[in-house]
């Protein structure tokens, strides 16, 4: 199924070059002159190397064809993420290098999607965000409300953010899974 490369998500799968790649960043950029694009970074399935590649707002891109499983996140398992498909029970490894970009996003019972390509687990799509709870951030300062540019936050599984100079330790915040930034307090 052919899609406009600037719908791709980080987990999806792609066909290009006679290869399958996992879509691990992405990026829009807007230059000054010219259209503007977006830059995706991409690893082979097959021999894990890695290409970054500019597909401008016209180029399609072929989405793998891909059977969707409902699975949650159970635990992590020395290198390794365990799944439980939802209608089955069975439990599935998946190792933490192919899901470097979104480990900081998952909570034990989190509900993921798995993608299978030739009964082969290729992927995970995350949910659009995730509610995590902050775990270390610098104290409020008195006077210090006109600031805007926010400050570094530690969420509970180590990702690190910006959030407004309001958001306490202890506290509940909303992350974009595909960016990994701060929305909202929860």
């Amino acid at each position: 199924m052919k899609m406009s490369a600037f719908d791709a998500r980080i987990g999806n799968l792609l066909e290009y070059q006679n290869k399958l790649w996992r879509v691990l960043k992405k990026n829009h950029v807007k230059p000054g002159k010219g259209g503007a694009f977006v830059q995706l970074e991409m690893k082979c399935i097959s021999d894990g190397t890695k290409l970054n590649e500019r597909f401008r707002s016209e180029d399609k891109v072929e989405k793998a064809h891909v059977e969707p499983r409902q699975m949650q996140y159970l635990y992590a398992d020395g290198d390794a993420f365990v799944f439980m498909d939802s209608q089955t029970y069975e439990q599935l490894s998946i190792d933490a290098e192919d899901l470097e970009a979104q480990a900081p996003f998952l909570l034990p019972n989190t509900d993921v999607q798995i993608n299978f390509h030739n009964d082969t687990p290729i992927g995970v799509e995350l949910p659009g965000w995730v509610i995590l709870e902050v775990v270390e951030t610098e104290g409020v300062v008195k006077g210090q409300t006109a600031s805007g540019s926010g400050k570094p936050a530690i969420l509970e599984t180590g990702h690190k953010v910006t959030v407004p100079t309001f958001v306490t330790v202890g506290e509940k915040v909303k992350v974009n899974t595909e960016t990994g930034d701060y929305m909202e307090r929860a």
